[in-house]
């Protein structure tokens, strides 16, 4: 076995993160205010762009959570969420007392189904309970197709939160991934493309949005002298030293994109002539991943081993792999919510498989994966 462990994705520090720990420690910043939180938000927006106004949290669920209190989801109303994610992605809907109404994937991208989307639309109208919202996800950093989801949204006016929790630097058509919906949320927990240990931040077209976040999520107290509460709230606000992780990190975010990317390259450069695989990718030039991790999908009747077989290969040569997403409507704690698709979601789960794909992989290290890939296509001869 080897020695070394390879993970799935770890954090990936740049050097400077200590710098900025160290000046909030001095000056004594060290609540969930203070100089490396506004940087921070600045760096973000200035990254983003699209006008994106920014509230650092101390998770991307805490910002869903805020996403869906400011666009008025109550107990007994419905949210569609894409089924193919993270639990993330549903729970907060349930912190509300609401209803996640599961929507399947479509081949290309993996995410939402725009027509599977629309059917389930029309048929909880029909029902008389029109969803409040539409909860789209960019799963592994490949961007949704957002054109046809947007469309459908204005269609219907029922307003799209993003989940860019894993595709901060992503693309679709050169906008960036965080800046198409109402609101949308981003993660920067430790297995990230960047990270401030823990955290997230909500992303906000309007400053009345930004505000309203912000005053949510430092316990909804007013500005009076004494503490006044005329709302629940929440304490949801990122640290000034967290934050200081993240200022550095801001600082090497091209860089981890670009490494991401290439360990892609790396898997598509092995896969390209292995039939049975398919390592996701982006179906055309409009969409542009900053590939937070590498996935495939392996059909067992061509390769001869399936998903489960690779997996249980990477660990005994201490590697970290994982299979995809179990999709929401197939987890147990949502077995009685409603569902609008087929199989394809279902079927990426059984057949599908995160590669190793931290920012800080080394030539060895790919030379270690590599042969882990190769020894599932040895075939003994018969002589």
């Amino acid at each position: 076995m080897n020695n070394h462990k390879i993970w799935l994705s770890p954090p990936h520090m740049g050097g400077s993160e200590l710098k900025y720990i160290h000046q909030a420690f001095a000056e004594n910043w060290v609540a969930p205010l203070g100089p490396n939180v506004n940087l921070f938000e600045d760096l973000v927006e200035d990254f983003l762009g699209e006008n994106s106004q920014i509230t650092a949290l101390s998770s991307g669920t805490a910002a869903l959570h805020l996403a869906l209190i400011i666009l008025g989801v109550k107990a007994g109303d419905e949210v569609i969420c894409q089924s193919m994610t993270f639990a993330a992605s549903a729970f907060p809907i349930v912190y509300l007392g609401a209803k996640p109404v599961f929507v399947d994937s479509e081949e290309d991208t993996w995410n939402i189904c725009p027509d599977r989307l629309m059917e389930a639309i029309e048929d909880r109208i029909l029902k008389g309970k029109k969803p409040k919202a539409i909860i789209a996800v960019h799963l592994y950093g490949m961007p949704a197709k957002m054109d046809e989801i947007l469309a459908i949204s204005k269609k219907y006016d029922i307003p799209v939160l993003e989940d860019s929790a894993e595709s901060f630097g992503s693309s679709y058509k050169n906008k960036k991934c965080g800046t198409f919906g109402e609101m949308a949320l981003l993660s920067f927990n430790g297995n990230k493309i960047i990270t401030t240990s823990g955290g997230g931040a909500i992303v906000c077209k309007t400053k009345a949005h930004k505000d309203k976040a912000l005053f949510l999520s430092t316990q909804a107290r007013e500005l009076t002298t004494h503490y006044e509460h005329s709302e629940i709230g929440y304490n949801y606000r990122m640290s000034n030293i967290t934050a200081g992780i993240g200022c550095g990190q801001m600082e090497v975010l091209e860089d981890r994109i670009f490494q991401r990317q290439e360990n892609h390259l790396f898997y598509s450069e092995f896969f390209k002539d292995k039939p049975g695989i398919n390592l996701h990718s982006e179906p055309n030039e409009d969409f542009k991943s900053n590939h937070w991790l590498s996935t495939i999908t392996i059909d067992k009747e061509i390769t001869g081993f399936s998903s489960h077989d690779l997996c249980k290969k990477f660990a005994e040569a201490n590697i970290e792999s994982r299979p995809l997403w179990k999709p929401m409507h197939m987890q147990p704690v949502f077995q009685d919510a409603d569902f609008y698709g087929g199989d394809i979601s279902e079927n990426l789960f059984k057949n599908g498989l995160c590669l190793p794909s931290g920012s800080n992989l080394s030539d060895q290290d790919r030379a270690l994966i590599k042969g882990v890939l190769e020894s599932c296509f040895v075939t003994e001869k018969i002589k």
